[in-house]
């Protein structure tokens, strides 16, 4: 099966009724839909209005539009996952780490901590293990002293069928016998990804201007790029962020037609390079779609941790969960 139809049929959401996951953090609800199409229930909780409108479009699982806090209430869960908001750690941005407001990890050390979940993981940028590393060995600490055995990854999603280098830390927090995903042998490129729309023009294209060209080969030579940082069809694509998706930056995803113009990628040519199937709707403006997509987990990349937690849970017949 190609990786279109892999990603159209693959990943429909297929819940059984029975294990519930909280997602926190849970955006446009990229982690929740792997989950969902491997059969768990979903309940996320994010606080921007047009993730949790995506996700209730396009999920069978409810979004609670909240800013969560240590004392949110929560329903009981078998499983907790999230992506506490990684711009405290981004070796993108300025890793203020702790002394940054939007740290999530409070959060989500006091949901595992109050729910005690059978099992329990969390996404995040590789900057939490560089100059936030203390801080993230003070992470692994607390909830280990929760009662879990605690182990962790750096995984690219290009080793697990996502069309895009996207390295981020998994960690995962269970009683025994946890597996990480088997890598998937065959790398799929951004070709393959985005079909006959990469040679495409429609009228919702955004070209670059000829001061643009300028302004980008100055970034490419001042941050000595040995080629052009063109989106190259003949492999996998560099890592898609909010920051290259939805600004007009030195470092912005484009496309060069054949006629020699370059364009900036499409809202669903994004979408594809993160692996939402063709059937997924976002909700919003252009920004805050290209956000949502920038900020997911790939769908793909998550239906695989997600069956890795279904066979734990079900090697070790845990009990399952209602509402």
């Amino acid at each position: 099966m190609d990786y279109i139809n892999q990603i159209n049929h693959l990943l429909k959401p297929s819940t059984s009724g029975n294990l519930l996951v909280v997602d926190l953090f849970a955006g446009c609800g990229g982690l929740s839909l792997g989950f969902e199409a491997q059969g768990f229930e979903t309940h996320g909780f994010e606080m921007d209005v047009d993730s949790c409108a995506t996700y209730r479009k396009n999920l069978k699982g409810k979004c609670t539009e909240i800013v969560l806090i240590p004392d949110t209430l929560l329903p009981p869960a078998t499983v907790i996952i999230g992506g506490p908001p990684c711009q405290p750690f981004s070796v993108g941005g300025n890793q203020k780490g702790l002394k940054d407001s939007r740290d999530g990890f409070p959060i989500f050390i006091n949901a595992v901590k109050t729910l005690n979940p059978e099992i329990w993981l969390f996404e995040n940028v590789r900057g939490l293990l560089y100059k936030n590393k203390s801080y993230f060995e003070e992470i692994v600490e607390t909830l280990k002293n929760l009662g879990y055995i605690i182990n962790w990854e750096l995984l690219n999603g290009v080793n697990y069928g996502i069309p895009q280098n996207r390295e981020r830390l998994i960690v995962v927090g269970h009683r025994g016998n946890f597996k990480f995903p088997k890598q998937t042998q065959y790398k799929v490129t951004a070709g393959e990804a985005l079909g006959d729309m990469a040679l495409s023009a429609p009228p919702s294209s955004k070209f670059l201007t000829p001061s643009m060209d300028e302004y980008v080969a100055k970034y490419e030579k001042a941050s000595f790029c040995k080629n052009p940082r063109d989106l190259h069809l003949n492999k996998p694509a560099r890592t898609l962020t909010c920051r290259n998706l939805a600004g007009a930056t030195g470092d912005m995803h484009r496309i060069k037609l054949l006629d020699g113009r370059r364009r900036r990628l499409l809202l669903r040519e994004a979408a594809r390079l993160q692996s939402f199937p063709d059937w997924f709707e976002f909700v919003g403006g252009e920004i805050s779609c290209f956000n949502q997509v920038g900020n997911a987990v790939p769908p793909l990349f998550a239906f695989h941790l997600a069956q890795s937690i279904r066979d734990y849970l079900k090697s070790n017949n845990l009990a399952r969960v209602r509402y």
